[in-house]
């Protein structure tokens, strides 16, 4: 039966538990300007033939890069998720949040250990037996002179058999467990989140070097082309020369010209080469056994549904990440505070302990102590002071930063739009420009032919077409680098739901790696 003081000893602690309390303050996500339109979209509208999706025509998804109908860098992005190795190292350090989460958990509950032993001992001869004194040890002398010998000390050997648990727990009265856990859980779903930042960027990353090499093949063709039509004009001055209709000059100018272009013609090869290369880093293969056929840039910049501003906060993965690191800042300030509070240890040990191992685990062998422990301190100078103010600074620099990133986001996709509603209009007028050189180009050489003016005439023709065509060329490619930039910075088709939950933060790793 348990006795009364027990009893009230029992009821303390129900109660204590039973009123355990957070002492930490209550999380709020930090406000962040939002504005209601995206300013690029509501003052210009559509231009010249661009446009971006309304809100019924759908939502960026996972594969974003489907937009862009390209076999081949659809096959290049799903290698990036696989064997990319910038992404392999977030999720790694996803792991390690993960397991700390756990770590945390488990101070919910009591740690049991247990130390088994067997021990053979010898005790020293020349110990005294309690209540023996030294004199009767050594012997007395009695009235009649005789002496009465003690009986001599002896030594004895015997083994101590122990089998003793221990057990210790400290109830999460004021909240420290429970808000480690909750810092640990919002650490762990901010690394998932730089996890999918890290997959975006490696993704948006491939996408825009695929397009730079391919520009690179476009412009070799172009320059290709270029090369010959220049070799024909070579051959009209020699043979214009050689009937002493031209000049020495014209066939030295074309010559020039023509050896500069290939110069410049070759040159395209050492661009390729890099970007080749950066691919193959993205995709995780090595450079000197990774290659993509040559083939020119033909995909057109495609129709990207934007959604409206106050998406973009559940949709940007380092926005999410952010966020939760407020979140975890503010679970910390919650842990210093709880180091204001008693911190109470409830202790017991038992066990079985016998001389003789055929007793060993006999009831009468059995032993127990148990009894609570308070702890609380008296004076540490304002330490715990200075560390509760530590953490609050911490978590106002996570909600500066939050904001920042917020307004970061919001600028990046105005740059976009801004970008390629106006290089919508640029690749227009340059289409227009490439027209006015190429009819530039046929007049210079048709008066040329005639005698009228100089090779000279000719050479600027051929060099202002040669011009606006590349610059066409580069235009197209900007065009679509820019809206993989701008799916990038509406999030890639992501959103904060897939974050994993506080309970499903134990779930296998493979759920989000995804």
């Amino acid at each position: 039966m348990i006795g009364k003081t027990a009893r009230r000893h029992v009821v303390l602690l129900g109660l204590l538990l039973l009123n355990a309390c957070n002492v930490g303050p209550r999380y709020h996500r930090p406000a962040a300007p939002t504005p209601k339109d995206y300013k690029e979209l509501t003052t210009t509208g559509d231009t010249d033939g661009w446009k971006v999706a309304q809100p019924e025509d759908g939502v960026l998804h996972g594969k974003w890069w489907e937009l862009f109908n390209d076999p081949e860098l659809n096959a290049l992005e799903q290698q990036v998720s696989v064997s990319n190795q910038n992404i392999a190292a977030a999720f790694a350090s996803f792991l390690q949040a993960r397991a700390l989460v756990k770590e945390a958990r488990s101070q919910y509950y009591p740690t049991l250990t247990t130390s088994p032993s067997v021990t053979r001992s010898l005790s020293s001869a020349n110990l005294l037996e309690p209540g023996v004194s030294s004199a009767t040890a050594a012997g007395t002398t009695t009235g009649g002179g005789t002496v009465i010998a003690a009986s001599a000390a002896t030594s004895r050997t015997f083994t101590d058999y122990d089998l003793p648990f221990d057990a210790s727990w400290t109830p999460d009265l004021w909240g420290r467990v429970r808000n480690t856990v909750k810092s640990n859980v919002a650490a762990a779903q901010a690394s998932a989140a730089d996890l999918e930042n890290t997959r975006l960027t490696a993704q948006a990353e491939l996408a825009v070097d695929y397009y730079e090499l391919r520009t690179q093949d476009s412009l070799k063709q172009l320059l290709d082309a270029t090369v010959a039509a220049y070799q024909e004009s070579l051959q009209i001055t020699q043979a214009q020369y050689e009937t002493g209709i031209g000049s020495d000059e014209a066939v030295a100018q074309a010559d020039v010209q023509l050896r500069s272009t290939q110069a410049q013609d070759t040159n395209l090869g050492i661009a390729r080469a890099q970007y080749e290369h950066a691919i193959a880093l993205l995709v995780g293969e090595p450079a000197s056994t990774f290659s993509i056929p040559v083939a020119p840039l033909n995909a057109a910049a495609p129709t990207i549904p934007i959604g409206v501003p106050s998406q973009l906060l559940e949709r940007r993965p380092d926005v999410a990440a952010d966020e939760r690191l407020v979140a975890q800042a503010n679970a910390q300030i919650g842990i210093a505070k709880a180091a204001y509070y008693p911190t109470l240890t409830l202790s017991a040990t038992g066990g079985f302990e016998s001389s003789s191992v055929s007793n060993w685990l006999a009831w009468p062998s059995r032993f127990w102590s148990v009894g609570p422990t308070l702890a609380e301190t008296l004076f540490d100078a304002g330490l715990r002071r200075a560390t509760v103010e530590q953490y609050q600074a911490a978590y106002d620099q996570t909600v500066a930063t939050y904001r920042q990133t917020v307004l970061t986001a919001f600028q990046q996709v105005e740059d976009n739009l801004a970008a390629l509603r106006i290089l919508s209009m640029q690749t227009q007028q340059q289409d227009a420009a490439v027209n006015a050189a190429q009819k530039y180009l046929t007049i210079a050489t048709d008066r040329y032919k005639l005698g009228l003016d100089p090779y000279l005439d000719v050479i600027t023709a051929q060099t202002t077409l040669l011009t606006n065509q590349e610059t066409a060329v580069s235009l197209r490619m900007q065009q679509l680098t820019d809206s993989v930039q701008l799916i990038e910075a509406l999030g890639g088709g992501w959103d904060a739901a897939q974050l994993p939950s506080s309970s499903g933060i134990g779930a296998h790793p493979a759920a989000v790696a995804q």
